[in-house]
């Protein structure tokens, strides 16, 4: 028997097919290739800001940019915003809306979002989540487009269409029925390109894994239980609580919801929350379950390390890198497993 949450997350990727074909881009074309996209699709592509950071925005905010590595922010904020109206005001109105397309994903990326796929799948069935997400175009980024020119992993999956960088050009690879319509127009790659896509898919899995390594090292200790409260309390005293590390977290999915009224009416929204705030947990009566900064400290680390897994089956931390990135105390997450497997890993 077929489960709401398997018809939900089947409903997402049912689209998905077998790659067939596969097409050059040349470097040059890339603005033109993306601006005809744009004139079809909302087009989300990473652009270059005017202070020279990188985000996810539309062609007119700012030169393209697919090259640089992982945006700084997560990229899963294109289905579950920061700031969302999901009652009144204006909520109903991207009905009519051309179709979303989102650029820039890398293979890291695409595992956070086919894990927040499967969360928001779940019963009950997160429908304003689903809206946003289930007609989306994902196209990934891999290649020689990490960091000064560092190699990205390939995706071979996971996303409607991506665009491996071989340094000079880019190889357009379609998944979906979708993705293929995207790239048809571009002329069709020849045997070099065929043999230069292995030759960067065979480098990408030589790259060393001992980040995720680390990750699942770090995961077995916390669900062993060997790490004590002493631990906690020590990496608790160094939270600031500004929240980064929940913020840039493609798989962190906490959300607080309030009501506005107003002279037209009342307009209910959903927010990101933090489980490094205060008042994360607090009960109406005033006890708080999480009432330590050790406590909740804990709690985001063992969430992703110990509780995911045992109800995902998977670590639901994927090595991004945005948390550490971020946080100005030192306590993300390959720092903290770093910690836990060099303290408790004997």
């Amino acid at each position: 028997m077929t489960t709401q949450t398997e018809t939900a997350v089947n409903s997402l990727f049912s689209k998905t097919v077998e790659r067939e074909t596969m097409k050059l881009l040349r470097n040059e074309h890339i603005p033109a290739f993306f601006a005809a996209l744009d004139k079809q699709y909302r087009l989300l592509v990473p652009v270059l800001l005017c202070d020279g950071t990188r985000s996810l925005g539309a062609v007119a905010d700012g030169p393209l940019a697919l090259t640089g590595g992982a945006l700084p922010a997560k990229p899963t904020s294109a289905f579950f915003p920061q700031h969302e109206t999901i009652l009144g005001g204006d909520c109903s109105a991207d009905d009519q809306e051309k179709p979303l397309v989102v650029a820039g994903f890398t293979a890291r990326d695409l595992g956070c979002l086919a894990f927040i796929d499967r969360f928001f799948s779940d019963a009950p069935v997160d429908d304003i989540y689903l809206r946003n997400r289930r007609q989306a175009v994902v196209i990934g980024v891999s290649g020689y487009c990490g960091a000064d020119g560092t190699l990205l992993p390939t995706a071979d999956g996971g996303c409607d269409a991506e665009l491996v960088f071989d340094g000079a050009d880019w190889l357009a690879l379609d998944y979906s029925e979708v993705g293929k319509r995207l790239i048809a127009s571009l002329p069709d790659a020849g045997e070099l390109q065929e043999r230069t896509l292995e030759n960067v898919r065979e480098k990408g899995g030589e790259l060393s894994s001992a980040d995720d390594k680390l990750i699942r090292h770090a995961a077995a200790i916390v669900q062993s239980g060997a790490v004590p409260d002493e631990f906690w309390r020590d990496i608790g005293d160094r939270c600031i609580a500004c929240t980064g590390c929940n913020l840039v977290c493609p798989t962190c999915t906490c959300f607080g919801v309030q009501d506005w009224r107003y002279e037209s009416g009342v307009e209910r929204s959903r927010m990101w929350d933090s489980c490094q705030l205060e008042g994360f947990m607090r009960e109406a009566s005033g006890h708080n379950p999480l009432g330590s900064e050790a406590q909740r400290t804990r709690r985001r680390i063992h969430h992703k390390l110990a509780a995911d897994p045992l109800r995902w089956g998977e670590v639901s931390c994927f090595v991004c890198g945005r948390c550490d990135a971020t946080c100005p105390t030192g306590i993300g997450m390959q720092a903290v497993a770093k910690e836990i497997v060099t303290r408790y890993g004997r």
